[in-house]
């Protein structure tokens, strides 16, 4: 007898293999050098560049990028919002130091320096007391405050 007319008593159950590399040779699919080939590594998503594009795929507010024609979004975009500026808001309170029966106008709240701008309006608010007969023109009112007002014997125009 001689050695290649050896044979097993059992069938192989899967193909004889040899060591000349397998499906994963060399870099194990990792590719050559680079963050992303060495063991252990991990990329944190969420930032630009490379496949982790999360924040691209997210509509930007005004200002998100510095690129000249990037100075107001879409207005599609679901996350779209405008700033909208506020009125200047003063309490019923501090109306008690202006004289009975004056008139309450923006242009007045800001030359006593109540207020700080009339750029986008002025809403009067009802904390505090209104101890004076005052009549209120061209500012929008709260209704609580309204009721103070009419309380007071005061007027709205």
């Amino acid at each position: 007898m001689q050695l290649h007319q050896l044979q097993s008593k059992t069938p192989r159950k899967s193909q004889k293999r040899v060591g000349r590399g397998g499906k994963r040779g060399t870099f194990s699919g990792h590719g050559t050098k680079g963050q992303k080939s060495r063991a252990g590594s991990s990329v944190r998503p969420g930032f630009r560049g490379g496949d982790n594009r999360i924040w691209q795929m997210f509509p930007k507010l005004r200002g998100a990028s510095k690129k000249p024609g990037n100075s107001s979004p879409h207005p599609k975009h679901r996350f779209y919002q405008l700033k909208h500026d506020k009125p200047a808001v003063i309490n019923l309170g501090f109306l008690n130091g202006l004289d009975d029966g004056q008139a309450v106008t923006p242009e007045l709240l800001l030359e006593k320096g109540l207020i700080q701008s009339v750029k986008v309006g002025v809403k009067i608010l009802g904390d505090g007391e209104l101890k004076k007969k005052l009549s209120f023109r061209g500012v929008k009112i709260s209704a609580s405050a309204k009721e103070k007002i009419i309380k007071a014997g005061g007027a709205i125009e």
